[in-house]
């Protein structure tokens, strides 16, 4: 069967939106638990912030890969059938949650401590001064990292076609394996990156003018 130009161009704009929705849950749902090992890790508990601290160690010291692997391979051994899709989902979601978490931690810390200080006298309680006065200013900071690494979720959701998960450069493979024409292929997929990629530097250096930071 011949490929045209536009064959090869629809069909991996048409994986690109796997990529594309893969991100968006492996960055909304590892946003949420980030959000969670931010608080642990800024608790007064002791075994909160240990938790969190080996929690962020453990993933952010092993590769992604081997993390999929273990997610794939691994949960069928004690009686957990995953499907590809579902591995990939949860294996970045636990890896962005360990680099947000921590993204964000170093955010919070950066606000000075006379913040913190201004809150308490004023009577409010440490939950409301996390919410009230410290996020709204750490959020200012955390723009850029956030969304450079939201950036770097996009490209790594390519290590998911490892475990079988059709995304754009799974797809790509397909469509190389019968067309021989890797040049034209891989070409038109790392355009389709880095329009997905562009757009999220822009927006953010946008955003970062219209809060003024630094």
């Amino acid at each position: 069967m011949e490929f045209t130009l536009w064959d090869i161009l629809r069909n991996l704009l048409l994986a690109a939106r796997w990529t594309v929705g893969l991100s968006l849950a492996g960055f909304l749902c590892g946003g949420s638990i980030g959000l969670l090992l931010l608080i642990a890790r800024i608790s007064s508990s002791k075994p909160m912030r240990l938790g969190a601290v080996l929690y962020i160690e453990l993933f952010q010291g092993t590769p992604l890969l081997l993390q999929l692997f273990l997610v794939f391979f691994g949960l069928p051994l004690i009686g957990i059938d995953v499907q590809p899709w579902m591995a990939a989902g949860l294996g970045l979601t636990l890896w962005a949650s360990a680099y947000l978490g921590e993204i964000w931690r170093g955010c919070v810390e950066a606000i000075p401590a006379s913040q913190w200080d201004a809150a308490a006298a004023l009577g409010l309680h440490r939950s409301y001064q996390l919410r009230l006065v410290i996020l709204p200013q750490a959020s200012r900071i955390a723009v850029a990292p956030t969304v450079g690494f939201l950036v770097q979720l996009v490209k790594a959701t390519a290590l998911t076609s490892i475990i079988g998960f059709s995304e754009l450069l799974k797809t790509s493979n397909v469509i190389n394996n019968s067309t021989f024409e890797p040049f034209t292929v891989y070409g038109a997929v790392a355009m389709i990156y880095f329009l997905i990629c562009f757009p999220l530097t822009r927006y953010s250096k946008r955003i970062e003018r219209i809060l003024r930071v630094g």
